[in-house]
């Protein structure tokens, strides 16, 4: 019987034993499960964190590259309306009646005799003054000019472009700002 009472003894200890070491195994899968639970809470808030910052960082993106693209559709409305606004112009001179257009032409050859003594005219073959008319030493008909006056020098080493589109041009150019500013002002 004293070998059953110590089988027995070994037996209670090494349960003893096995239940210690499931108590602490059981102690250690609580702690590394709540220490791993903690960093799961830990990362999720940081990536909550990254994500609204990416949403937001997106949302402002998004919205400047609205604002851009709203920006640029205006500007090229206002072009597209200045343009027609040239156009509209350049197209009221070009039809002015032959004598509002002689008075002008000959304002221009008046002008032009400042740099050229007798300047020969170039002009549009829809116009038909003759030499005398302007006060002009010659008449050539030029199909690229639409209205108004080349004038040159006999040579044609000196030239003056008074066509309306040319003089139209420069002053759109110089004033242009102002006039933006009155149109979508």
């Amino acid at each position: 019987m004293a070998l059953d009472n110590v089988t027995k003894e070994i037996i209670a200890s090494a349960d003893k034993q096995a239940s210690d070491i499931r108590s602490q195994a059981a102690a250690e899968v609580k702690a590394i499960s709540a220490e791993a639970d903690a960093l799961i809470s830990d990362m999720r808030e940081k990536e909550d964190k990254k994500l609204k910052e990416s949403i937001e960082r997106l949302r402002r993106q998004e919205l400047s590259s609205s604002e851009l693209e709203s920006k640029k559709i205006v500007l090229s409305k206002r072009k597209e309306i200045l343009a027609q606004a040239f156009e509209t112009v350049l197209a009221d001179l070009e039809s002015a009646p032959e004598s509002v257009k002689l008075e002008q032409y000959k304002k221009m050859v008046k002008s032009a005799k400042t740099v050229i003594d007798k300047p020969k005219a170039l002009m549009s073959a829809k116009d038909s003054f003759t030499a005398k008319d302007l006060g002009v030493k010659s008449v050539e008909k030029d199909h690229r000019i639409r209205a108004g006056l080349i004038l040159q020098s006999e040579d044609g080493t000196v030239e003056v472009d008074m066509q309306y589109e040319t003089i139209l041009q420069t002053i759109w150019d110089r004033e242009i700002k102002a006039l933006s500013d009155i149109l979508f002002g």
